[in-house]
């Protein structure tokens, strides 16, 4: 592994914890206008003092954040499919030159394993390997559900371990029971996805949950831009992911920062 490649995964997982809080908001790649990123500036800012990484598609990243903004992005690069589509049926819609232009640490695809379209995208998630190892930028690979799987230790295993397999740098997948067992079968660094909003205790203990049995991180979205108090959540992440807080005291800093 090289410098460059070396040094960009450590901005994106910080050294000083081994860890990391990366804000999801590449929703409208496929859904269009969430709520909550319906304006994604008006969302993503206040966010930003407190995201290791943000992690979005490059329209929204040229149109709606500071390029003087010093937070790492992890660039999204799959997509071609809607929410009124097959969402497997994704390609590879960024070439790595105009990642590299945009000055990224990462790039993101997502691989749909299970479903009709499962060889096309880890195929594509092969070339982008390639792509990122000739100029040193790592791949966070997206573990999404077919639909006739389960979100269970054996499926998110068997996903994870091809991603890795694939040449993955890092992994982005489900939390489930056992899921030291899908860390430890993971031979790369593996995050955690949000996924749909929860309330803010138990978004919480899911990060809590997460980071005690192996994941270096989450990856979270809707479950932090969609609370009422976006800030307040994301800086309850923050504790729980790199200062190891307990749910009940990662939940009080939230009730307190939310008063402000």
């Amino acid at each position: 592994m090289d410098w460059g490649l070396k040094n960009r995964l450590a901005r994106i997982i910080k050294p000083d914890t081994g860890k990391t809080v990366m804000l999801a908001v590449d929703h409208g790649y496929f859904l269009g206008p969430t709520s909550g990123l319906e304006v994604p500036g008006k969302t993503i800012e206040p966010l930003l003092p407190y995201a290791d990484t943000l992690m979005l598609t490059r329209g929204v990243l040229r149109s709606s954040v500071n390029p003087e903004t010093p937070v790492p992005i992890v660039l999204r690069v799959s997509g071609g499919t809607s929410i009124l589509s097959e969402l497997s049926n994704e390609s590879l819609t960024v070439a790595m030159e105009d990642a590299i232009r945009l000055n990224v640490c990462g790039v993101a695809l997502q691989v749909f394993v299970g479903s009709p379209n499962e060889k096309e995208t880890l195929i594509n998630l092969g070339k982008l390997v390639d792509a990122g190892q000739r100029y040193g930028i790592p791949v966070l690979a997206v573990t999404a559900v077919g639909k006739d799987m389960v979100r269970d230790a054996r499926y998110l295993s068997l996903a994870c371990r091809i991603c890795a397999e694939l040449g993955a740098h890092i992994v982005k997948t489900y939390y489930c029971d056992e899921f030291e067992k899908v860390v430890e079968t993971c031979p790369v660094p593996v995050v955690i996805a949000g996924g749909k909003k929860l309330e803010e205790k138990e978004a919480l203990k899911l990060a809590h949950n997460a980071i005690s049995n192996g994941a270096v991180g989450v990856d979270m979205g809707r479950n932090i831009f969609q609370s009422d108090y976006p800030v307040a959540m994301i800086q309850a992440v923050r504790a729980v992911v790199h200062k190891k807080a307990s749910v009940e005291e990662a939940f009080n800093l939230f009730n307190s920062l939310k008063k402000k």
